[in-house]
């Protein structure tokens, strides 16, 4: 069967690779793909962008389903007019998409479904956030409602920093339509995890358990990002915290949206915060596989991906199981100069077959073809992702393979899986 992933990122590639090694698929189209699709045996891309043009494509070609990639085509309705001319896809609903969407329906649905999360605020005129903030206590989290490619997150460390992100987004608006409103929220301590399923709208099964590392700089500090890294599994997921996830956060979404009538379709992402005492809080949902947590886990996964799709669209998620290879994968995000504000373009980069050499997995993101080289064209360039038997190899091996690449200003984190080797 041929099949389509739609979207042109890290993860996108992580997919599309995983799809081509199943026995079953013949072919995999990426829309629009990158520099690292191309690449790939039994991968093809195509320069398509249009809901209509993409119907038509997979309408002409037989494609037996699609996997849709990003946040941004879910919240513009894809899989709504996918459905519509009778086109199997694995995504949410535009409705369903509203998890992820607006931070201020997500928060609203948890305090409905009572799914622990941290205490918050909506607003969208700056004096009565500021007069808001004048009651709260650093740290403290501001947020834009909408969609903001990852970076519409601000964890303010004075009160100055809070007042400052507050009249940056609703004053000054800077997130566009995206921080028109925004969501005020407690800060929560502990340690944060990447908890995805798979859901049918009506079963779900869980993927292996990772952690981003959201902030640019080691040690967790520095802006905030798309992400710098990952690795799986999360050593703070203990067993009974990944039961108490599943009961109390991740069920009781799947059946809310259900029982609102918007039954949830695709991969769902739980950012965790895993409290000292082991209880798990909603930090966020996103409505797709998390990037950089895809690489890690595709890397880890032994079960026929295209299977798993297959059931899911089937709503027989209950009678199938996902297999993991016993290994730890780590994913180690190599960023372009500027990086997450003003992004350099077009510096050449040198050394991925060197570092492919080593055994590891080098993704694609922000990449181009420039007159025969190969240049930055984003600001999360690559993701090199390698296996070993336990933390402290997998970590090895990643960074070994990176070391090999070189680019002007690149910028890397040195410090992802020291958690999990901590522990």
């Amino acid at each position: 069967m041929k099949v389509l992933v739609i979207g042109t990122g890290g993860r996108e590639h992580a997919l599309a690779w995983k799809l081509s090694q199943s026995n079953k698929v013949s072919q995999v189209f990426v829309a629009s793909g990158n520099v690292g699709t191309a690449k790939e045996d039994k991968i093809q891309n195509i320069h398509l962008t249009q809901h209509a043009d993409l119907i038509d494509f997979c309408q002409k070609e037989n494609i037996a389903f699609t996997v849709v990639g990003p946040e941004a085509p879910l919240a513009a309705g894809v899989v709504n007019d996918f459905q519509a001319a009778g086109l199997k896809v694995f995504g949410p609903t535009k409705q369903a998409a509203q998890l992820e969407s607006s931070k201020d329906f997500a928060k609203a649905f948890m305090a409905r479904h009572n799914i622990p999360t941290a205490a918050y605020q909506t607003f969208n005129n700056a004096d009565d956030a500021h007069e808001y903030l004048n009651q709260k206590t650093a740290p403290i989290v501001i947020k834009a409602d909408g969609l903001a490619a990852g970076k519409g997150v601000v964890v303010a460390e004075t009160m100055a920093d809070a007042h400052s992100a507050v009249d940056m987004m609703l004053k000054d608006n800077k997130m566009g339509n995206a921080g028109a409103r925004v969501v005020i929220e407690d800060f929560l301590q502990g340690e944060e995890a990447s908890f995805i399923v798979m859901s049918d709208g009506v079963n779900v099964l869980p993927m292996a358990t990772s952690q981003d590392h959201k902030r640019l700089l080691d040690g967790d500090k520095g802006l905030n990002t798309g992400g710098m890294g990952a690795y799986s599994p999360a050593p703070v997921v203990t067993d009974e915290v990944a039961r108490r996830t599943m009961d109390e956060i991740i069920l009781p979404t799947i059946r809310g949206m259900a029982k609102e009538g918007n039954p949830f379709v695709g991969f769902l992402y739980a950012g965790l915060m895993i409290s000292p005492d082991g209880s798990p809080y909603t930090v966020e949902f996103n409505c797709r596989f998390g990037d950089p947590e895809t690489q890690p886990i595709m890397m880890r996964l032994a079960s026929d991906f295209a299977e798993l799709i297959e059931a899911a669209l089937e709503e027989r998620l209950n009678s199938v199981s996902a297999k993991w290879k016993d290994e730890t994968a780590i994913g180690v995000v190599l960023a372009a100069a500027g990086y997450p504000e003003n992004v350099k373009k077009g510096d050449e980069i040198s050394g991925i077959d060197a570092a492919e050499k080593t055994g590891a997995k080098v993704f694609y993101a922000g990449v181009a073809d420039k007159d025969g080289k190969t240049v930055t064209n984003g600001g999360r360039v690559l993701c090199v992702t390698a296996l070993g038997k336990d933390i402290a190899t997998a970590r090895q091996n990643a960074y070994v393979a990176a070391e090999k690449i070189k680019f002007d200003g690149m910028q890397m984190r040195r410090d992802i899986g020291n958690k999990a080797l901590n522990r």
